[in-house]
């Protein structure tokens, strides 16, 4: 796919609140490879359904538009756009949406596959509706033995989950991008900035692989 003067909307959790995460260094790869326009948001905690109807996250919030900087507000509690809203306003031809760990019931026994197709159900729906492309970017490997309790197991079995039932998006499998414990992180969920940059270089190569856009 050629990304040169597409109009790009990226949304996600925590992996695009950070200076160091996606918003930057995803952000800045599309704009290199010649996109018209990037706008990144993202809402740390947030999940699929907080997308459809607005909701306050946990930990902050990130935007950015185009070649500006990121708007920051770490350690606060940041509120979703509705993907309506934000797709009438930008009208992108594309949507990436960053979003996996926050379906993974990491804390619990089990992970709850019912609650978990709802939330997918419920955006994929509402991006059909709105007849606007999308990438869905699933969860990487992370680390094991902090206390969030991300386990390889339970992020494969995320993963696994959401292949076959984020259409009309096309899944893109992190798991694939590295080995498990490979890329550092300081909390066993986000990465130290080298982890981010290779991240998003192997998430724009996937994007790059991509049917082109009619």
């Amino acid at each position: 796919m050629v990304l040169t003067g597409l109009t790009i909307l990226i949304i996600g959790a925590s992996h695009l609140t950070m200076p160091t995460s996606l918003i930057s260094s995803l952000h800045d790869n599309l704009i290199k490879q010649g996109a018209k326009s990037v706008h990144s948001v993202g809402v740390c905690g947030s999940r699929p359904s907080s997308w459809i109807e607005p909701k306050n996250g946990t930990c902050g919030k990130a935007e950015r538009i185009g070649t500006g900087p990121p708007k920051l507000s770490i350690m606060r509690a940041g509120k979703t756009t509705s993907i309506k809203e934000l797709v009438e306003k930008d009208k992108p031809d594309m949507v990436i949406i960053i979003m996996g760990d926050t379906l993974g019931n990491y804390d619990k026994k089990d992970f709850d596959r019912k609650w978990a197709n709802t939330e997918i159900d419920g955006l994929t729906r509402e991006i059909s509706r709105l007849n606007v492309r999308c990438a869905w970017v699933g969860p990487a490997w992370g680390a094991e033995g902090y206390s969030g309790g991300k386990t390889y197991r339970r992020v494969q079995t995320v993963s696994d989950f959401l292949t076959p039932r984020v259409k009309p998006c096309e899944y893109i499998n992190s798991l694939e991008m590295s080995k498990p414990g490979e890329w550092v992180t300081f909390d066993g969920y986000h990465y130290l900035a080298p982890g981010y940059k290779t991240w998003a270089d192997a998430i724009l190569k996937s994007l790059k692989s991509l049917k082109p856009i009619k």
